[in-house]
């Protein structure tokens, strides 16, 4: 055994027990991930990267780049590849 890399995993594992990524620190980098696994609940919607202020229940990739932008998205796709109507709803 590696002691989870020496230690240096233990806080992530604690924290997102459930997240099977292949590299743990794009979690929580800033950067929302578009990779497959990270915008996810066991991942903590990349670890808070893929939130949008003010909407906590969207999650799409670019979400926070989109949302406010000036810019009517009807049509944007979700991490998990559905497509969403109503980016330019209340919810």
């Amino acid at each position: 055994e590696c002691g989870w890399d020496g230690g240096d995993c233990i806080d992530f594992n604690e924290k997102y027990p459930d997240c099977d990524v292949d590299v743990p620190s794009f979690v929580g980098d800033g950067i929302c991930s578009g990779l497959a696994g990270y915008n996810t609940v066991e991942c903590g919607w990349d670890g808070g990267d893929c939130v949008v202020d003010g909407y906590p229940d969207c999650h799409v990739l670019g979400g926070a780049t989109f949302i406010g932008d000036g810019i009517c998205h009807n049509r944007l796709t979700a991490t998990n590849g559905e497509t969403f109507e109503g980016y330019n709803t209340e919810e």
